[in-house]
């Protein structure tokens, strides 16, 4: 057997059970060769394990450890690990448990998964440059309407139905959690990191609004043109320059360019 053949039929007995490889194992007085083979396989599943343990803790938490090891050994048979890091392994866990039975039963989960897979990404994004007041001190008055607000690459917005973040909250502040409850429309939130930190709060329907402009790199004077749905040109004006003051103290905000 060749070397990459002998790599394709470890890969397949880990991954598949295929049992092609054990003819090349030699086993032990102690172990035969299925059982030394079973400790890498167990192994690899553990370590998948570790790493939506380690990323959906509050999810844990919520599921208990023995649904949540049920969960955690259907999602690896639907979504195997497809990537050299495990960084990326848990990015399904959302879809999967909207979508696969039981799971579906309790739609809370989907969206809890949800919201602490945005907090990885956050955390996880690359750290640039963040916007500061003097930067708008820069810019002449008459130029920002054209002005494009460059969003920080931690920024994350979730429409939520249910209190997800209330719960992650509770759990993390060792606090009993709430139980799982559904508003009865959508509500807008924002997630960001400043350094080490991740932050995220809950956006009134005009903030969330402004907040979508900019990430989808709408000017500043198309994000007061749309203010106007909830208040009038004055009013407009004062709300979006106070959005822009608020961000850049929180650090949405990573560039102000201009055209």
């Amino acid at each position: 057997m060749s070397l990459l053949n002998l790599q394709q039929a470890f890969r397949n007995y880990i991954l598949h059970g295929e049992d092609a490889l054990l003819s090349g194992v030699v086993g032990s007085g102690r172990m035969d060769a299925g059982s030394r083979l079973a400790i890498y396989a167990d192994a690899y599943r553990l370590r998948l394990n570790e790493a939506l343990e380690t990323d959906f803790v509050v999810l844990r938490a919520h599921l208990g450890p023995e649904r949540f090891e049920r969960l955690c050994g259907a999602y690896i048979g639907a979504h195997p690990s497809n990537h050299w890091s495990l960084r990326c392994f848990g990015r399904h866990m959302s879809a999967f448990l909207a979508s696969a039975a039981p799971w579906t039963k309790e739609p809370f989960l989907a969206e809890l998964a949800r919201f602490e897979w945005a907090l990885v990404d956050a955390f996880d994004a690359e750290d640039g440059t963040v916007a500061r007041p003097h930067d708008v001190a820069a810019i002449a008055p008459a130029r920002w309407p054209h002005v494009v607000m460059r969003p920080h690459a931690s920024v994350q917005r979730l429409d939520l139905a249910w209190n997800a973040p209330a719960v992650w909250k509770a759990v993390k502040d060792e606090q009993p959690p709430p139980a799982p409850a559904r508003a009865d429309h959508l509500r807008g939130w924002v997630i960001w990191r400043q350094g080490l930190q991740n932050y995220f709060r809950p956006l009134p329907v005009e903030e969330a609004f402004a907040l979508d402009a900019m990430l989808r790199g709408e000017a500043f004077g198309a994000i007061c043109e749309g203010l106007l749905e909830w208040m009038d040109a004055p009013n407009a004006a004062e709300r979006a320059a106070g959005l822009l003051k608020l961000w850049l103290t929180d650090g949405l905000v990573g560039e102000l360019r201009l055209p």
